[in-house]
């Protein structure tokens, strides 16, 4: 039972694309939200100035759609530098990111995507690189093997990923600075849509943009993406401006609810209810039963579940919360009670 989802992590399409980087700010005093991180990072940009020289390797890590990207490239746009962007799946061998830091200048930023993701070739290629910033080049094979040692200018890189417990230790250990990124709240995510209205030229009217932070999981790029959602629809339906009750009917149609619950959400709590009797379930029978990926449930559906207190994650599996039960109307059966020890009967029952 495949279900589309509205708001998943899946790589945008070209359009949507283009509407997110022209909405994306360039400048660290145009960052709305993440304080510390941001805070942390102006001083080790002042400094690195100051000094002349190239940042320490950064490692941005956190939830999909919070602005790690962005924050790369507000980094070099900070440090006056040219930044080269790729993805950990994109990089197999050592040919494929030769290229990449050979053609760096001096302070340049080499930007990977999904860094967790690199192959074992290639991460143990770049620890020289990161480190005494030369790199040992094969050429040939077999007798006429040959090993150049090129030396390349000063960069820094930056490393994105959803899931910081992959990196390998050796990796994890060669940056100098470490950044999660965090949950946005209400707040920070209606600023954020403020100014992302802003620069589209839309006109709302008191409380609709609240209306759409409050659904959007704590998470700018489905902010962002649900606000373009109810702009078509205020063009098509309404007047083309904004109010709260435009709002309600677009995210209605969406089939999210007041909490940012999509359907498969819910498919999720459903199915952890109704199917295993509110758990405890593995991630990878809750992933067979609704028919969809380990990782999608596991990067796109279960962190916002666990910071609202629907899910519980124990030894045994996911549990259901509840407060989650209440929230879609479900009441569980009692479970059977289970013998203290295999063969024995509760003492007090006999």
């Amino acid at each position: 039972m495949a279900i589309n989802r509205v708001i998943s992590s899946q790589v945008l399409n070209e359009q949507e694309e283009s509407f997110n980087l022209s909405l994306r700010p360039k400048r660290l005093d145009e960052c709305i939200g993440q304080d510390r991180l941001r805070q942390k990072l102006s001083i080790a940009i002042a400094a690195a100035k100051q000094r002349g020289e190239p940042l320490e390797h950064i490692l941005f890590y956190g939830p999909p759609g919070l602005g790690k990207t962005t924050l790369a490239n507000v980094v070099a746009n900070e440090m006056g530098v040219a930044i080269r962007c790729s993805s950990g799946p994109a990089l197999v061998k050592a040919g494929d990111i030769m290229g990449l830091l050979t053609n760096l200048n001096y302070g340049d930023i080499l930007f990977i995507d999904e860094i967790h993701r690199l192959s074992t070739p290639v991460e143990e290629f770049i620890y020289p690189a990161m480190e005494d910033f030369k790199v040992d080049f094969t050429v040939d094979s077999g007798l006429h093997a040959k090993t150049i040692n090129f030396p390349l200018k000063r960069f820094t890189l930056i490393g994105a990923t959803t899931r910081a417990g992959l990196l390998s230790a050796p990796l994890r250990s060669r940056f100098g600075m470490l950044y999660h990124v965090d949950f946005y709240t209400v707040e920070e995510l209606t600023r954020i849509l403020i100014r992302s209205a802003g620069l589209l030229g839309l006109s709302h009217e008191p409380g609709a943009l609240e209306r759409i932070a409050a659904r959007s999981r704590g998470t700018p790029r489905i902010a962002n993406r649900l606000l373009k959602r109810v702009r078509d629809y205020a063009q098509v339906k309404g007047s083309g401006v904004l109010s709260i009750e435009i709002v309600d009917k677009a995210l209605a149609m969406e089939q999210i609810d007041h909490l940012g619950l999509d359907e498969l959400d819910r498919a999720f709590l459903r199915a952890l209810a109704n199917v295993y009797n509110g758990g405890p379930a593995g991630i990878e029978a809750l992933a067979a039963t609704l028919g969809e990926e380990r990782d999608t449930l596991e990067d796109v559906v279960e962190p916002y579940l666990l910071q609202i207190g629907f899910v519980r994650r124990t030894k045994r599996g996911r549990e259901i919360t509840a407060q989650a039960c209440s929230h879609l109307g479900i009441e569980l059966r009692p479970k059977a009670r289970q013998p203290i020890e295999q063969g024995l009967f509760d003492p007090e029952e006999i």
